[in-house]
């Protein structure tokens, strides 16, 4: 029996070998050998602990084998890329392909995008894009003095400034990481631009160092370091300092934050900066599945100031988040207010207010795109102007609520027009045999999300809102879909996954 369970010289890959059965072999020869092999690896027949491991390790693999080979699309996989094509992540969520061609095509699109996030999570690519526009003629312009000039009844709006940053990074082994970094600014004609380096190394499970050196035209040459260190399971501390060369000599500077959690949901901050703006700061930040609050505090030269913003969270499937703040110091008074939402599956559109003195009223917009920050802040007045206020408050609400009812939602949205499931008499020599289906366009639609339907591999009667109009016979969905304002239609089997939309689903106007 030992010579049995000897498996040194099996290939644990070669699903075929496993179960000792040809390439070929019908679903029945594939039965016949993995019952014989259970029979005989099974490890309750073995008292011999070496031996009864041994069976317990082939057990599991003529299992694993088993598996694959009796389910179809999952051998028609493996016998084209072997084990690691049935690794890649989406199998599971997409249809029954019949072809080594389709099958072959749905390989390579599931694996460039598990490269992709691969290579997104390896690199954590940040990138930053920043207009301002100033449209303080809108507003503040005197007409009269205007009326005499060519062209002078229309308001005049300029880009006056512009800022572009991006960073990456390059893991160079497991504890170290190189970040480079990169930003050009210009404002009013004027700019520079700016590279930085920096080298992080991981010391610890507890903390990390990290070393700085950047060179640019609108700072000059700086060599910087950064210190993390996990003090206890509560607190953390971090610790920079910095050198700046410019044309007015060396500048010095040192930052240090000692943080604690005070509970579950809530940090408190103490900040202590020294340098061109040396300040001392003090913050408390609570962030719960509903709300996000901060108060903050400063001394400092030139500016001190104490501050409270508060944020709400709907519980929707937007992830539509509501905030205000107020800041107040030596500089003035700013008070805002904005809201943000989730407006597809990677972008984040916002919009913010900002009223103060004597800075005027500014309204900034704001989209995050994956790891992309694209920031419009737009300068509207320098007086407080009840007009400015207005339109900044319900010119960006209006305009969003019509891109999204008359373009967006018309556009992208899916919508199910009709849907049955049940038996379908499709087959002319069986007119006479009834359609047995029910409507199931309204649960359907409900099962939509982000104008995407995904269902898996399991009987559609047990969907909400679905029953079984036929016990024991052959069922299929059928659904008439419009996207993008084309017509689609796709008839599913009972027991298919199904994922909609797609082009091969669609009508040909043609036809």
């Amino acid at each position: 029996m030992a010579s049995a369970l000897d498996d040194d010289e099996i290939d644990n890959d070669d699903y075929y070998s496993l179960l000792n059965v040809r390439r070929e072999a019908t679903q029945e020869e594939l039965k016949a050998a993995y019952r014989r092999l259970c029979m005989l690896y099974h490890p309750d027949k073995h008292r011999d602990p070496e031996l009864k491991r041994q069976a317990e390790q082939l057990f599991n693999l003529v299992h694993q084998a088993y598996e694959v080979l009796s389910d179809p699309q999952a051998r028609a996989i493996y016998d084209i890329y072997g084990k690691r094509g049935l690794d890649v992540e989406g199998w599971e969520v997409v249809e029954r392909k019949r072809t080594p061609a389709e099958i072959r095509e749905e390989y390579e699109r599931l694996q460039k995008e598990r490269e992709e996030r691969r290579l997104q999570q390896r690199t954590n690519p940040k990138g930053t894009i920043s207009v301002g526009i100033d449209a303080t003629d809108l507003f503040d312009r005197y007409e009269e003095d205007y009326e005499d000039m060519v062209g002078g009844g229309i308001p005049h709006v300029e880009i006056n400034k512009m800022h572009i940053s991006q960073s990456i990074e390059a893991p160079l082994t497991t504890t170290d990481t190189a970040i480079l970094s990169g930003s050009l600014s210009t404002h009013n004609g004027n700019g520079g631009g700016n590279i930085n380096l920096a080298l992080r190394r991981v010391t610890s499970a507890k903390g990390w160092g990290e070393l700085e050196f950047g060179a640019g035209d609108t700072h000059g040459p700086l060599f910087g370091m950064k210190i993390f260190r996990n003090l206890t399971p509560r607190c953390f501390v971090t610790a920079q300092c910095g050198l700046q060369f410019s044309s007015r000599g060396v500048r010095p500077g040192v930052t240090t934050v000692l943080a604690r959690h005070l509970d579950k949901n809530t940090m408190g901050y103490l900040q202590w900066r020294w340098g061109i703006q040396s300040s001392m700061n003090t913050s408390i930040v609570r962030d719960t599945k509903s709300s996000h609050f901060t108060f903050a505090m400063q001394l400092g030269i030139p500016h001190s100031f104490l501050m409270l913003s508060y944020q709400y969270k709907f519980q929707d499937e937007d992830q539509t988040k509501i905030k205000g703040s107020v800041k107040s110091g030596f500089f003035g008074t700013v008070v805002e207010y904005g809201a943000e939402r989730k407006i597809s599956r990677h972008s984040v559109l916002g919009a913010t207010v900002s009223v103060g003195v004597p800075q005027g009223v500014s309204l900034k917009i704001k989209l995050n795109r994956a790891s992309q920050t694209y920031f419009f802040p737009i300068h509207l007045t320098d007086q407080l102007l009840p007009s400015a206020v207005f339109y900044a408050t319900v010119g960006p609400l209006v305009f969003y609520l019509a891109i999204q009812r008359l373009i967006i939602r018309p556009y992208v949205r899916l919508i199910i027009l009709n849907a049955w499931y049940g038996k379908f008499v499709t087959d002319n020599s069986k007119k006479h045999e009834r359609a047995k289906v029910i409507d199931v366009t309204v649960p359907l639609q409900c099962l939509v999300k982000d104008s995407k339907l995904i269902l898996t591999e399991a009987t559609k009667s047990g969907l909400p809102g679905f029953y079984d109009p036929c016990v024991g016979e052959e069922k299929s969905l059928k659904v008439l879909y419009q996207f993008r304002g084309v017509m689609h239609q796709v008839l599913s089997g009972d027991m298919e996954a199904l994922r909609i939309p797609k082009q091969s689903h669609r009508i040909d106007a043609d036809t």
